[in-house]
């Protein structure tokens, strides 16, 4: 682990080789450019001027990440997780300086692409390709307790030509945490999660919870991969801290359905905790009131109710569970898990998935 005692890259001069201005550490890469914006900082393609064999991505994050970059540099080895190649300290700041496996796609480049510019959907198989490989890097990453926190197109990486061409390795950790039984508290961050990606139990303010709200976000991703379009793309409210997401929580009412039926808002009979998350009291005269006339997620995704991808793609998505006849119950815990997902009757339909089938993109 390296450490400078100067400016860290929003310091430096991009434009020119002069290192004049970078910390010792930062002179050891040829900065080629900005490539992105994370949560607490730009993010630049690099190479390692000692080796001009492959890039890097050169990424900030908060000193407060430090306990899980420790982690994913010592512990984290996987072909679907990023790999982590070093990790700089700049002291002026106490922020971080990640340097990652370059990666030349993501999946908000590959949805927007085949909705932009050649104007059809992504092939089914490569969907399935895709969707595997995610599950396969998060059970992974839930097996050794890590709960990313921020799942979302953007942070899914698609390596392009070369030996791991096809391959998907999620990415950006900077809101993850690692979590341990029995559950801790883990909102000491504030909001977590990108709105349109976030669990209901998160948009009610639940402070305790699972990596149920990571399937929740990856269910989010196959919808998205299935028609190139958010499937709960709700207004953020931005004014105050971790404010109430009305117009989100709306919108995800409004396309959940079982057997047919919508399920509307929860109750407190439906979902017995309901009563302890903060924002519930904020929905009292809002969604409380709304009557809900649904068309069902199956007419959104324009999936059969009775194809396996429907199946799977509902179980991620899910908040309730059979209680008795006609009787529904809202849990989280009731959500698919990654291991559980992987061995999903979808994955075992011919094709089966792999790298094969995530030809070349562009």
């Amino acid at each position: 682990m390296g450490d400078g005692n100067s400016r860290g890259i929003s310091g430096s001069n991009n434009n020119n080789n002069s290192n004049s201005n970078r910390p010792e550490w930062l002179q050891q890469y040829d900065l080629i450019g900005k490539i992105g914006e994370g949560t607490y900082g730009l993010v630049f393609l690099a190479k390692i001027k000692s080796n001009r064999i492959g890039s890097l991505r050169l990424r900030k994050l908060s000193s407060k990440c430090y306990s899980i970059v420790r982690k994913l540099l010592r512990e984290i080895n996987h072909e679907n997780v990023v790999k982590l190649v070093n990790v700089h300290i700049n002291h002026v700041d106490m922020s971080l300086y990640l340097a990652f496996d370059y990666a030349e796609h993501d999946l908000y480049e590959i949805i927007r692409h085949h909705r932009d510019k050649v104007n059809q959907a992504i092939n089914p198989y490569t969907v399935k390709a895709l969707l595997w490989q995610l599950l396969n890097g998060l059970n992974y990453l839930h097996s050794n307790w890590i709960i990313h926190r921020d799942l979302k197109p953007s942070n899914i990486l698609v390596m392009g030509e070369g030996e791991e061409q096809g391959v998907v390795k999620i990415a950006d950790f900077g809101l993850a945490r690692i979590y341990q039984a029995p559950l801790k508290p883990l909102s000491e961050n504030g909001v977590v999660v990108t709105i349109w990606y976030r669990a209901p139990e998160l948009l009610l303010g639940a402070k305790h919870y699972t990596s149920a709200v990571d399937m929740w976000a990856v269910g989010c991703i196959f919808a998205e991969l299935l028609t190139l379009k958010p499937l709960f793309q709700g207004q953020e409210v931005k004014a105050t801290p971790n404010p109430f997401q009305l117009d989100q929580l709306d919108k995800i009412f409004r396309v959940l359905v079982v057997n047919h039926v919508a399920l509307g808002h929860p109750t407190q009979e439906k979902w017995p905790t309901l009563v302890n998350l903060p924002h519930w009291h904020s929905d009292l005269q809002h969604i409380q009131g709304h009557k809900y006339d649904s068309t069902g997620l199956y007419s959104v995704v324009h999936l059969s109710p009775k194809s396996p991808a429907y199946d799977l793609l509902s179980k991620m998505l899910e908040y309730v569970a059979l209680r008795g006849i006609k009787q529904w119950k809202y849990d989280p815990r009731k959500r698919i898990t990654a291991a559980q997902a992987l061995e999903h009757e979808y994955f075992r339909l011919d094709p089966p998935p792999g790298r094969k089938y995530v030809p070349p993109l562009f």
